[in-house]
């Protein structure tokens, strides 16, 4: 007996060496595979954070170049001692429209001569941001982007940023200033370690707020040399900070990604608390495996363990699935929704500039209709003493120039009440086109005569009808006429608007020809998009041009222009011919 103990001595601690390597192992291997599956969900939240990072930036990167067209703003540019009420005024209207958090410009010097928020105790007016990094980029190459914390309202935010004027005579830089708080607290909300780190590796957005304004390893002198000249995070000390990778103390698996514009790093941080336990747990059970080995009632009790485990696994699995699955069914309404808004604000933008634009005649109408009545008055006296004076002929006479003259106003008021209605779409039908000019001229009437401008209309009989809505269609014959009108009476030019329709290989042509100052070269692009204008009296919103150019894409229509010969622009509008089979297929 004590020899066969003898020999199993070895054998024994052969099998514990054995066991104990498994074991091992085997909690390495787990340990590895719970790794690869952190680093597959951190890069993919990795991704979807710079989707929303990018997503979030590219809604204003349009801003400062729109901003630096405007005439408003080139005035106050050339003439910097002027007047800035304008341009404020135009920077403040912007603000609001975009949802931008301020718009300011900075003269060529880096001071600040108009801000949306001139008004407001932090303006930005009057203050020098030249030695900013976007102010410096922007006048040497054209852009300019920086996030840093505001010296004057202590407000983080995105700068993007525009020169004015070409690069050997720059007048200054228009900037767009962007509020990222709503990306953190969406982090924040969602329970996401994630941070955003400047080029010199400080966190400056996180869901965290123990990350925000720390560095991610020890910063070097020079690097806080630099971030105190460019004041980038002005009122905190960053020196002073810990750096995030030692005070994280491998608690957190980190993945990382990089936005290439502006050198910036996306970090997104798990736990590795569940992987170390999962590991530790393989190992254990591994252990007990190799030791109860030869036990058959233990096997059976592992086997069970094991069995409950993948069910576990697979009713997990499907909780996941649904909840995904819910996820996406709400993310399907929630887009559905948006499409829905933005229709209705199309619609709303298309209501507001016919409204514009009836607001500009509206002097001009009330002085239409107070006439025709006091006339309507004076007719009726007259009626009323031939009547009595038994002279039936003139008072007939009379009546009749009365009833003419209420024709005349139920017409203008009937004109302007289907022009002014809102509607909403229907399917596209058969349109007289030659009628909408009529309709639109007879809207326009008052206020071309306020203008002193005059209309010579061609409008051949018998043309077919073409395919769309009248309504729609006469507001935007109605805005390019006007326009035209407006564009002559600028010009001091006495001679008719030529209104023409002609029959085309795919549709009908309405042509418009002024003798207005004509649309500067290059600019042509520029006049359809949305809150572009360039009258500096304040009338309208820019908006004219952008709803009938979209008027005109709904129903499948081309607008262009060109200049015309001896000064001033044709107005050209394509529509296609009404198909009834169209509508039936």
């Amino acid at each position: 007996m004590t020899r066969l103990v003898s020999r199993s001595l070895p054998r024994l601690a052969l099998l514990l060496v054995l066991v104990a390597g498994l074991s091992l192992v085997a909690g390495s291997v787990t340990r590895q595979a719970g790794l690869a599956r952190l680093d597959e969900e951190l890069q993919g939240r990795v991704a979807l954070a710079g989707h929303a990072i990018v997503t979030q930036i590219e809604r204003y990167r349009y801003l400062p170049a729109i901003i630096a067209e405007d005439a408003r703003i080139l005035d106050l540019l050339a003439a910097p001692d002027g007047s800035a009420e304008a341009a404020n005024g135009y920077l403040q209207v912007a603000r609001d429209l975009s949802g931008a958090d301020e718009l300011y410009l900075l003269d060529a010097r880096g001071v600040t001569l108009a801000a949306s928020n001139h008004a407001e105790p932090s303006s930005f007016v009057g203050h020098d941001y030249s030695f900013r990094p976007y102010f410096v980029d922007a006048m040497r190459h054209g852009e300019g982007r920086y996030y840093a914390v505001g010296v004057t309202t202590g407000v983080p935010g995105y700068f993007l940023a525009s020169r004015v004027g070409d690069a050997d005579s720059p007048l200054g830089v228009a900037v767009a200033k962007v509020d990222m708080a709503g990306l953190a607290a969406a982090w924040e909300g969602a329970g996401q370690d994630i941070g955003l780190a400047d080029d010199l590796g400080v966190v400056f957005l996180s869901g965290r707020a123990d990350w925000a304004y720390r560095p991610l390893d020890p910063l070097s002198g020079s690097a806080l040399a630099r971030i105190g000249a460019e004041r980038r995070y002005d009122g905190v000390d960053i020196a002073a900070a810990a750096p995030l990778r030692e005070a994280m103390d491998g608690g957190l698996h980190l993945a990382e990604g990089v936005l290439e514009a502006d050198r910036w790093r996306i970090i997104a941080g798990l736990p590795v608390a569940p992987v170390n336990a999962e590991a530790r747990l393989v190992a254990a059970a591994t252990a007990l495996a190799g030791l109860l080995a030869s036990a058959l009632g233990l096997g059976l009790w592992q086997r069970r363990q094991l069995i409950r485990v993948r069910l576990n696994q697979n009713a997990e699995l499907e909780r996941r699935v649904a909840e995904r699955t819910e996820a996406l069914a709400r993310e399907i309404d929630e887009r559905r929704r948006a499409q829905e808004d933005l229709r209705r604000t199309h619609e709303s933008l298309v209501h507001a500039a016919k409204l514009a634009v009836l607001g500009r005649m509206s002097s001009t109408i009330v002085h239409e209709v107070s006439q025709p009545l006091s006339a309507l008055d004076s007719t009726l006296a007259a009626a009323e003493l031939h009547l009595a004076a038994g002279r039936g002929d003139k008072a007939a006479a009379s009546l009749g120039s009365g009833r003419a003259m209420l024709v005349r106003m139920q017409k203008m008021v009937r004109n302007l009440k289907r022009f002014g209605a809102r509607q909403r779409p229907e399917p596209p039908e058969a349109v007289d086109l030659a009628q909408v000019v009529v309709g639109s001229a007879e809207v326009l009437a008052p206020r071309l005569r306020e203008l002193g401008q005059s209309l010579v209309l061609d409008l051949p009989a018998g043309l077919p009808a073409v395919r769309g809505h009248a309504i729609r269609f006469e507001q935007a014959v109605t805005n390019l006429i006007l326009n035209a009108a407006e564009a002559n009476a600028v010009q001091g030019s006495a001679e008719p608007i030529g209104v023409a329709l002609t029959l085309g290989q795919d549709g009908l042509r309405l042509v418009i020809e002024d003798r207005g100052p004509g649309i500067a070269p290059g600019m042509e692009s520029r006049i359809r998009e949305p809150f572009f204008t360039t009258r500096l009296s304040g009338e309208g919103l820019g908006l004219g041009l952008s709803i009938t150019q979209g008027i005109l894409d709904q129903a499948e229509g081309r607008l262009g222009f060109r200049p015309r010969p001896g000064g001033g622009t044709v107005t050209q509008v394509e529509l296609p011919l009404f198909r009834p089979e169209r509508l039936a297929g």
